[in-house]
């Protein structure tokens, strides 16, 4: 498997953004699409302790993408002592697909869409916060929107593959979810991963990084922080598409998984095996 940099950009203009990124599916930092967002310089551990600490959050950990739990919560804690958790040091525990906005109305004034593109969702504003060396797997968003993901503080390792990779990524059918580790690679349980090429990039505060609809990513704190997740959709394909994910998702493998249980997650293992091993064959 063989990782690339993801390239970084200041200044890009709205049509720089399309033809370059935006069309040929492509990824890019911003180092400055959130530069006058008052957030920037506001959104401080601290601050978000002193102001907003009382809030009560919900918190899942690794087993979120365990095939029996379905993004099932694991505790709960008022948002400062859990600020001040992730500051002190590594834990699996994470705030993962929150919107903040709905229980802090106020935050959303913090913030700017960006006009670098059209098909913005303005409902769906999401925060993600981890701790030191916590994870999240390797995935690519149900909804198939592209994501504008803005690091607040600390430091976060992306790491991306198209969907032309999904093959080699052991992509669990019915899913959205790989077993890879792009970090430490099986590739005697995954050896069509040899072949796989990803795209890395360490996000610093203030910087956004442009994941491509569909593209896959795997996330590492690489310190203990936090980020936002703009979401914006420019084809009614991919809107298309996150519907049927969904149908699948809620109606196939929900249903399945209750009805076989780990039977049906061998299944879907051995499927994608089958799936990764014809790429080879392909190859011969």
């Amino acid at each position: 498997m063989k990782l690339v940099p993801i390239e970084k950009r200041s200044g890009l203009t709205r049509e720089e953004f399309i033809e370059n990124y935006l069309k040929p599916s492509r990824p890019v930092v911003f180092t400055d699409l959130a530069k006058d967002w008052p957030a920037a310089q506001k959104w401080t551990f601290e601050w978000l302790r002193e102001n907003h600490g009382s809030l009560d959050v919900p918190l899942v950990d690794n087993h979120i993408h365990d095939a029996d739990k379905y993004f099932q919560i694991a505790k709960t804690m008022k948002f400062g002592d859990y600020l001040s958790l992730i500051e002190k040091g590594p834990t699996d525990l994470r705030i993962f697909l929150f919107d903040i906005f709905k229980k802090i109305p106020e935050l959303a004034d913090d913030i700017r869409f960006p006009t670098i593109m059209d098909g913005f969702l303005k409902s769906y504003k999401f925060v993600f916060f981890g701790g030191q060396g916590s994870i999240t797997n390797l995935h690519y968003d149900m909804d198939c929107s592209n994501v504008f993901l803005t690091q607040f503080q600390t430091r976060k390792q992306v790491i991306l593959f198209s969907p032309e990779e999904s093959r080699r990524l052991y992509h669990h059918p019915f899913t959205v979810m790989s077993k890879v580790d792009p970090l430490d690679p099986d590739y005697e349980r995954f050896p069509a991963l040899k072949g796989a090429v990803g795209h890395e990039t360490i996000l610093h505060h203030g910087e956004t990084i442009f994941i491509p609809s569909l593209w896959w990513h795997y996330i590492r704190y690489v310190d203990g922080g936090f980020s936002l997740a703009l979401r914006a959709n420019n084809s009614i394909f991919t809107a298309v598409r996150g519907g049927m994910n969904l149908v699948r998702h809620t109606f196939v493998d929900k249903s399945m998984t209750k009805l076989l249980g780990i039977d049906w997650q061998h299944w879907k293992e051995n499927k994608a095996a089958e799936n990764a091993k014809a790429v080879l064959q392909e190859q011969a």
